[in-house]
């Protein structure tokens, strides 16, 4: 099911709101980008006529005494202005996330540790923001296509050792006009893996390479070839982002595959490379429009 995009703003404040001093820039940044849709700007632009950011955040500087903490945001009574204001402070926050620092250590100052100040903006700025945008873009009787975000033709490969079977996929993704994440190619910015493929999932489908990295067995059983257990967390954490019919693994060589995943679809990445078209199938089935020229050459 394809989520709209206030449930990936949603997800963004929420990131923003359990982030680190190492990791707040990202959300920040994607909340800013996912406010600017082309779907959502005429109503910025009807929120955000004739308001000045640059007056209203001076006005506020000189509410502020000597004491930390004390400048305190000078708000308007109309809480359109109020909402066109925040809305244009979020694109500033995100567009320089070092200023994001200081704006929060001086209007919302929670101690000192530097990351207490954006979790107080998110709380206290921020989330009230989201709930009343959303309010007043349904108010304005937005249809529900309007909130629906480009579809996506990133497709994210879940790899274990195997570096052949996983630069194959990669290469014919990207010959039919597709974009292959591979997850060690992105920049970890003091992520743990699970964090960089959270941050990495607004992709449109999951390949899932099953391959016999590992060896593993019941207590007291005889060892026998399994993919790696990353391999399949990162499986499950695909199938519940995206839904089962968004989510293909290929197996290679042999192994079992766990019951706990019936249901979902695998095929068998064979040499002949009858692989591709069953991939290609299934591609199409989840919403890509694809070239079949360009499946067969690939």
């Amino acid at each position: 099911m394809a989520q709209d995009i206030f449930s990936n703003i949603n997800n963004a404040v929420l990131d923003l709101q359990a982030s680190q001093l190492q990791t707040y820039e990202r959300p920040l940044k994607k909340l800013a980008q996912l406010l600017k849709h082309p779907d959502l700007q005429r109503y910025n632009d009807e929120l955000t006529n004739g308001l000045d950011l640059s007056t209203f955040i001076n006005a506020s500087e000189r509410t502020g005494g000597s004491m930390i903490g004390s400048a305190r945001l000078a708000w308007p009574e109309d809480p359109k202005e109020t909402l066109g204001l925040t809305l244009l402070l979020i694109e500033k926050l995100g567009d320089d996330p070092h200023y994001a620092i200081n704006f929060s250590h001086h209007f919302f100052y929670s101690g000192k540790k530097v990351i207490a100040g954006i979790h107080s903006l998110t709380g206290q700025l921020i989330i009230p923001f989201v709930r009343d945008y959303k309010s007043y873009i349904q108010s304005k009787g937005a249809p529900q296509a309007v909130l629906k975000p480009p579809f996506s033709r990133k497709v994210f490969i879940v790899h274990g050792h195997d570096d052949g079977a996983r630069e194959s996929v990669a290469r014919f993704l990207e010959r039919i006009g597709l974009e292959a994440i591979i997850l060690h190619e992105q920049a970890n910015q003091g992520r743990t893996v699970i964090e960089k493929v959270v941050a990495h999932g607004d992709v449109g489908f999951a390949v899932v390479l099953l391959t016999p990295d590992d060896e593993g067995c019941a207590k007291g059983g005889t060892s026998e070839p399994r993919a790696r257990q990353n391999v399949l967390l990162e499986l499950g954490y695909f199938i519940g982002r995206l839904g089962r019919d968004k989510v293909c693994a290929l197996k290679r060589g042999t192994l079992e595959i766990p019951s706990d995943f019936a249901g979902v679809v695998w095929e068998t990445m064979d040499s002949s490379g009858g692989w591709k078209q069953s991939l290609a199938r299934e591609l199409e089935a989840a919403g890509h429009e694809l070239d079949w020229n360009k499946v067969m050459r690939a």
